[in-house]
Protein backbone atom coordinates (compact mmCIF):
# COMPACT_ATOMS: atom_id res chain seq x y z
CA UNK A 1 0.00 0.00 0.00
CA UNK A 2 3.04 2.48 -0.66
CA UNK A 3 0.89 4.21 -3.24
CA UNK A 4 -1.66 5.01 -0.20
CA UNK A 5 1.02 6.19 2.28
CA UNK A 6 2.42 8.62 0.08
CA UNK A 7 -0.41 10.18 -0.77
CA UNK A 8 -1.11 10.75 2.73
CA UNK A 9 2.29 12.05 2.72
CA UNK A 10 2.13 14.53 0.22
CA UNK A 11 -1.76 15.42 0.72
CA UNK A 12 -0.98 18.35 2.73
CA UNK A 13 0.44 19.88 -0.31
CA UNK A 14 3.27 20.74 0.91
CA UNK A 15 6.44 19.40 -0.44
CA UNK A 16 8.83 16.97 0.88
CA UNK A 17 11.63 15.49 -0.05
CA UNK A 18 12.17 11.92 -1.57
CA UNK A 19 14.56 11.15 0.92
CA UNK A 20 12.13 12.00 4.07
CA UNK A 21 9.46 10.04 1.88
CA UNK A 22 12.07 7.27 1.45
CA UNK A 23 12.83 6.83 5.01
CA UNK A 24 9.35 7.56 6.48
CA UNK A 25 7.84 4.12 4.54
CA UNK A 26 11.00 2.02 4.63
CA UNK A 27 11.41 1.82 0.94
CA UNK A 28 13.86 3.40 -1.15
CA UNK A 29 14.22 6.72 -2.87
CA UNK A 30 13.75 4.64 -6.16
CA UNK A 31 10.35 2.92 -4.77
CA UNK A 32 9.11 6.58 -4.26
CA UNK A 33 9.79 7.78 -7.54
CA UNK A 34 8.33 4.71 -8.75
CA UNK A 35 5.42 4.90 -6.83
CA UNK A 36 5.24 8.68 -7.93
CA UNK A 37 4.87 7.98 -11.60
CA UNK A 38 2.40 5.19 -10.94
CA UNK A 39 0.23 8.34 -9.07
CA UNK A 40 1.16 10.07 -12.04
CA UNK A 41 0.15 7.89 -14.72
CA UNK A 42 -3.37 7.63 -12.33
CA UNK A 43 -4.07 11.46 -12.85
CA UNK A 44 -2.37 12.94 -9.88
CA UNK A 45 -0.37 16.13 -10.86
CA UNK A 46 2.35 15.33 -8.63
CA UNK A 47 4.98 18.39 -8.89
CA UNK A 48 9.00 17.47 -8.61
CA UNK A 49 10.56 20.45 -6.61
CA UNK A 50 13.89 19.57 -7.30
CA UNK A 51 15.57 19.66 -3.57
CA UNK A 52 12.21 20.62 -1.87
CA UNK A 53 10.98 17.27 -3.71
CA UNK A 54 7.70 16.21 -4.72
CA UNK A 55 4.12 18.13 -3.58
CA UNK A 56 0.85 18.45 -5.04
CA UNK A 57 -0.44 21.74 -6.62
CA UNK A 58 -3.11 21.96 -3.40
CA UNK A 59 -4.45 20.14 -0.46
CA UNK A 60 -6.46 17.18 -1.03
CA UNK A 61 -8.97 15.27 1.57
CA UNK A 62 -8.24 11.60 2.07
CA UNK A 63 -11.35 9.93 2.90
CA UNK A 64 -12.26 8.74 6.99
CA UNK A 65 -14.65 6.17 7.04
CA UNK A 66 -14.99 7.01 10.87
CA UNK A 67 -15.50 10.73 10.06
CA UNK A 68 -18.34 10.04 8.01
CA UNK A 69 -19.75 7.67 9.99
CA UNK A 70 -19.57 10.37 12.33
CA UNK A 71 -20.55 13.20 10.55
CA UNK A 72 -24.07 11.39 9.68
CA UNK A 73 -27.37 12.12 11.42
CA UNK A 74 -27.77 9.69 13.79
CA UNK A 75 -30.99 8.32 12.50
CA UNK A 76 -28.98 7.61 9.41
CA UNK A 77 -26.46 5.65 10.51
CA UNK A 78 -28.88 3.67 12.37
CA UNK A 79 -30.10 2.84 8.83
CA UNK A 80 -27.07 2.04 7.05
CA UNK A 81 -25.63 -1.67 6.05
CA UNK A 82 -22.10 -1.29 5.63
CA UNK A 83 -20.42 1.76 5.47
CA UNK A 84 -16.63 0.63 3.91
CA UNK A 85 -14.40 3.08 2.41
CA UNK A 86 -11.28 1.07 -0.04
CA UNK A 87 -8.27 2.33 -1.00
CA UNK A 88 -8.70 0.78 -4.19
CA UNK A 89 -11.33 -1.29 -6.00
CA UNK A 90 -11.98 -2.44 -8.96
CA UNK A 91 -15.52 -1.10 -9.01
CA UNK A 92 -17.40 0.04 -5.95
CA UNK A 93 -20.77 -1.28 -8.29
CA UNK A 94 -18.66 -4.76 -8.99
CA UNK A 95 -17.85 -5.40 -5.47
CA UNK A 96 -21.20 -4.90 -4.07
CA UNK A 97 -22.93 -7.26 -6.73
CA UNK A 98 -20.26 -9.93 -5.88
CA UNK A 99 -21.00 -9.63 -2.32
CA UNK A 100 -24.90 -10.28 -3.67
CA UNK A 101 -27.18 -11.57 -0.82
CA UNK A 102 -24.68 -11.19 1.95
CA UNK A 103 -24.75 -7.24 1.51
CA UNK A 104 -27.25 -5.51 3.90
CA UNK A 105 -29.88 -3.11 2.76
CA UNK A 106 -28.57 0.65 2.46
CA UNK A 107 -24.81 -0.86 2.31
CA UNK A 108 -22.26 2.03 1.25
CA UNK A 109 -19.09 1.52 0.04
CA UNK A 110 -16.61 4.05 -1.00
CA UNK A 111 -12.93 3.65 -2.80
CA UNK A 112 -10.15 6.27 -3.34
CA UNK A 113 -9.76 4.76 -6.65
CA UNK A 114 -10.95 2.58 -9.51
CA UNK A 115 -9.18 0.30 -11.62
CA UNK A 116 -12.13 -0.11 -13.46
CA UNK A 117 -14.73 2.17 -12.90
CA UNK A 118 -17.83 1.77 -15.24
CA UNK A 119 -20.61 4.46 -16.43
CA UNK A 120 -23.38 3.58 -18.77
CA UNK A 121 -23.06 1.40 -21.37
CA UNK A 122 -20.09 -0.05 -20.64
CA UNK A 123 -18.54 3.35 -20.74
CA UNK A 124 -15.26 3.73 -18.47
CA UNK A 125 -15.46 6.23 -15.77
CA UNK A 126 -11.76 8.04 -15.09
CA UNK A 127 -11.37 7.48 -11.12
CA UNK A 128 -8.05 9.01 -10.22
CA UNK A 129 -6.91 8.80 -6.64
CA UNK A 130 -7.94 11.18 -3.98
CA UNK A 131 -9.30 14.17 -6.00
CA UNK A 132 -13.29 12.84 -6.56
CA UNK A 133 -15.81 10.79 -4.95
CA UNK A 134 -16.61 7.32 -6.19
CA UNK A 135 -19.39 5.39 -4.10
CA UNK A 136 -22.15 2.45 -4.28
CA UNK A 137 -25.20 2.15 -3.04
CA UNK A 138 -27.40 -1.35 -2.50
CA UNK A 139 -31.34 -0.42 -1.80
CA UNK A 140 -33.43 -3.66 -1.12
CA UNK A 141 -37.30 -3.07 -2.20
CA UNK A 142 -39.98 -5.13 -1.77
CA UNK A 143 -41.47 -4.51 -5.18
CA UNK A 144 -40.78 -5.59 -8.51
CA UNK A 145 -38.84 -3.97 -11.34
CA UNK A 146 -41.66 -2.21 -12.67
CA UNK A 147 -42.11 -0.17 -9.34
CA UNK A 148 -38.60 1.15 -10.09
CA UNK A 149 -39.32 3.38 -13.21
CA UNK A 150 -37.39 6.28 -12.94
CA UNK A 151 -34.98 5.25 -10.22
CA UNK A 152 -32.00 6.64 -12.35
CA UNK A 153 -33.53 10.10 -12.63
CA UNK A 154 -34.48 10.36 -8.59
CA UNK A 155 -30.73 9.70 -7.72
CA UNK A 156 -29.73 12.46 -10.13
CA UNK A 157 -32.50 14.71 -7.96
CA UNK A 158 -30.98 13.24 -4.60
CA UNK A 159 -27.31 14.03 -6.09
CA UNK A 160 -28.69 17.43 -6.67
CA UNK A 161 -30.21 17.46 -3.27
CA UNK A 162 -26.68 16.82 -1.67
CA UNK A 163 -24.87 19.77 -3.93
CA UNK A 164 -27.86 22.30 -2.46
CA UNK A 165 -27.23 21.56 1.25
CA UNK A 166 -22.93 22.51 -0.03
CA UNK A 167 -24.04 25.48 -1.10
CA UNK A 168 -23.42 24.25 -5.04
CA UNK A 169 -25.68 25.30 -7.38
CA UNK A 170 -25.49 25.60 -11.14
CA UNK A 171 -26.26 22.33 -12.07
CA UNK A 172 -28.87 20.14 -13.61
CA UNK A 173 -30.22 16.92 -15.03
CA UNK A 174 -29.70 15.09 -18.09
CA UNK A 175 -32.12 12.49 -18.60
CA UNK A 176 -31.75 9.67 -18.03
CA UNK A 177 -28.73 9.60 -15.54
CA UNK A 178 -26.25 12.68 -15.74
CA UNK A 179 -25.65 16.15 -13.57
CA UNK A 180 -24.26 18.78 -15.55
CA UNK A 181 -23.08 22.26 -15.88
CA UNK A 182 -22.74 24.57 -18.25
CA UNK A 183 -19.05 23.81 -18.56
CA UNK A 184 -20.00 20.12 -18.75
CA UNK A 185 -20.93 16.32 -17.12
CA UNK A 186 -20.11 16.54 -13.25
CA UNK A 187 -21.26 13.45 -12.16
CA UNK A 188 -22.46 10.43 -13.37
CA UNK A 189 -25.63 7.43 -12.05
CA UNK A 190 -25.58 3.88 -12.60
CA UNK A 191 -28.44 1.68 -11.78
CA UNK A 192 -28.05 -2.00 -11.99
CA UNK A 193 -31.25 -3.92 -10.94
CA UNK A 194 -31.33 -7.65 -9.66
CA UNK A 195 -33.77 -10.31 -8.56
CA UNK A 196 -37.02 -11.13 -9.29
CA UNK A 197 -39.27 -9.36 -11.93
CA UNK A 198 -42.16 -9.28 -9.38
CA UNK A 199 -40.35 -8.98 -7.02
CA UNK A 200 -38.20 -8.70 -4.54
CA UNK A 201 -35.46 -6.79 -6.19
CA UNK A 202 -32.03 -5.16 -5.16
CA UNK A 203 -30.47 -2.19 -7.10
CA UNK A 204 -26.69 -1.55 -6.69
CA UNK A 205 -26.62 2.45 -7.28
CA UNK A 206 -23.07 4.20 -8.42
CA UNK A 207 -22.50 7.27 -8.48
CA UNK A 208 -19.49 8.85 -9.85
CA UNK A 209 -18.54 12.76 -8.44
CA UNK A 210 -15.92 15.04 -9.95
CA UNK A 211 -14.84 17.45 -6.83
CA UNK A 212 -11.45 18.66 -8.82
CA UNK A 213 -10.05 17.34 -12.35
CA UNK A 214 -6.78 18.30 -13.98
CA UNK A 215 -6.70 19.78 -17.62
CA UNK A 216 -4.86 16.59 -18.45
CA UNK A 217 -8.00 14.38 -16.58
CA UNK A 218 -10.81 16.90 -18.33
CA UNK A 219 -9.04 16.01 -21.78
CA UNK A 220 -9.11 12.33 -21.37
CA UNK A 221 -12.85 12.33 -20.29
CA UNK A 222 -13.67 12.80 -23.84
CA UNK A 223 -16.42 15.06 -23.34
CA UNK A 224 -17.11 18.12 -21.28
CA UNK A 225 -16.09 17.62 -17.59
CA UNK A 226 -16.93 20.00 -14.78
CA UNK A 227 -15.71 19.47 -11.07
CA UNK A 228 -17.50 20.77 -7.85
CA UNK A 229 -14.15 23.16 -7.59
CA UNK A 230 -15.55 25.20 -10.20
CA UNK A 231 -18.75 25.43 -9.32
CA UNK A 232 -17.45 26.22 -5.45
CA UNK A 233 -15.02 29.34 -6.97
CA UNK A 234 -11.93 27.31 -6.93
CA UNK A 235 -11.83 24.96 -3.87
CA UNK A 236 -14.07 22.14 -2.96
CA UNK A 237 -15.76 21.08 -0.29
CA UNK A 238 -13.92 19.11 2.10
CA UNK A 239 -14.53 15.28 0.46
CA UNK A 240 -15.20 13.83 3.82
CA UNK A 241 -18.44 16.30 4.16
CA UNK A 242 -19.72 15.84 0.71
CA UNK A 243 -19.42 11.99 0.88
CA UNK A 244 -21.54 12.73 4.37
CA UNK A 245 -24.27 14.83 2.60
CA UNK A 246 -24.48 12.12 -0.32
CA UNK A 247 -24.87 9.52 1.77
CA UNK A 248 -27.61 11.24 4.11
CA UNK A 249 -29.30 12.39 0.93
CA UNK A 250 -29.30 9.07 -0.72
CA UNK A 251 -31.01 7.70 2.22
CA UNK A 252 -33.45 9.54 3.08
CA UNK A 253 -34.43 10.20 -1.06
CA UNK A 254 -34.19 6.12 -0.83
CA UNK A 255 -36.98 5.59 1.60
CA UNK A 256 -38.88 8.53 -0.30
CA UNK A 257 -38.95 6.55 -3.53
CA UNK A 258 -39.48 3.50 -1.83
CA UNK A 259 -43.25 5.02 -0.68
CA UNK A 260 -44.00 7.29 -3.33
CA UNK A 261 -41.87 6.03 -6.30
CA UNK A 262 -41.07 8.82 -9.15
CA UNK A 263 -43.91 10.76 -8.32
CA UNK A 264 -42.28 12.08 -4.92
CA UNK A 265 -39.05 12.97 -7.32
CA UNK A 266 -41.30 14.46 -10.36
CA UNK A 267 -41.47 18.14 -9.49
CA UNK A 268 -37.56 18.80 -8.86
CA UNK A 269 -36.74 16.90 -12.03
CA UNK A 270 -38.74 19.05 -14.04
CA UNK A 271 -37.03 22.04 -12.34
CA UNK A 272 -33.76 20.55 -12.92
CA UNK A 273 -34.54 19.14 -16.30
CA UNK A 274 -31.78 20.53 -18.95
CA UNK A 275 -33.64 18.60 -21.77
CA UNK A 276 -37.03 20.33 -21.66
CA UNK A 277 -37.38 22.89 -24.50
CA UNK A 278 -34.06 22.30 -26.17
CA UNK A 279 -34.04 20.67 -29.94
CA UNK A 280 -32.16 17.22 -29.86
CA UNK A 281 -30.88 14.00 -31.79
CA UNK A 282 -31.86 11.31 -30.57
CA UNK A 283 -29.94 7.76 -31.30
CA UNK A 284 -31.17 4.01 -30.43
CA UNK A 285 -33.44 0.99 -30.80
CA UNK A 286 -35.41 3.87 -32.98
CA UNK A 287 -33.03 4.65 -35.44
CA UNK A 288 -31.38 8.30 -35.02
CA UNK A 289 -34.10 11.23 -35.77
CA UNK A 290 -34.28 14.88 -34.09
CA UNK A 291 -37.02 16.05 -31.58
CA UNK A 292 -37.66 18.67 -28.92
CA UNK A 293 -37.59 17.83 -25.22
CA UNK A 294 -40.76 18.09 -23.38
CA UNK A 295 -40.20 16.40 -20.36
CA UNK A 296 -40.59 12.89 -18.45
CA UNK A 297 -43.67 11.20 -17.87
CA UNK A 298 -44.93 9.65 -14.85
CA UNK A 299 -42.71 6.38 -15.23
CA UNK A 300 -39.58 8.93 -15.95
CA UNK A 301 -39.27 8.05 -19.42
CA UNK A 302 -38.34 10.60 -21.81
CA UNK A 303 -40.92 12.97 -23.65
CA UNK A 304 -39.97 14.18 -27.16
CA UNK A 305 -42.31 16.60 -29.29
CA UNK A 306 -41.50 15.51 -33.00
CA UNK A 307 -41.99 17.68 -36.11
CA UNK A 308 -45.62 16.94 -36.34
CA UNK A 309 -46.19 17.83 -32.86
CA UNK A 310 -47.00 14.40 -31.53
CA UNK A 311 -45.35 13.04 -28.28
CA UNK A 312 -42.92 10.03 -28.16
CA UNK A 313 -41.81 8.20 -25.24
CA UNK A 314 -38.66 7.13 -24.96
CA UNK A 315 -37.14 4.56 -22.52
CA UNK A 316 -33.33 4.19 -23.51
CA UNK A 317 -31.62 6.54 -26.50
CA UNK A 318 -28.26 8.06 -26.54
CA UNK A 319 -29.70 11.84 -26.70
CA UNK A 320 -27.34 15.23 -27.47
CA UNK A 321 -28.56 18.98 -27.95
CA UNK A 322 -28.41 19.63 -31.35
CA UNK A 323 -26.74 22.77 -32.32
CA UNK A 324 -29.30 25.60 -33.49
Amino acid sequence: MLAQRLLAELASGAAVSGAALAERSGVTRAAIWKQVETLRARGLPIEARGPAGYRLPWPLQLLDGQAIRDGLPAAVRGRLGALEVHWELDSTSSELQRRGAAAADLSMLLAETQSAGRGRRGRPWLSPPGLNLYLSCLKRFEQGFAALSGLSLAVGVIVLRALESLGIEGAGLKWPNDVLSAQGKLAGVLVELSGEYQGPCAAVIGIGLNLRLTEALRAQAGQPACDLATLAGGTPPDRNLVAIRLIGALADGLDQFERDGFAGFGADFARHDLLRDRPLRLSGALGEFDATGAGVDARGALQVRLADGSLRSIDSADVTVRRA
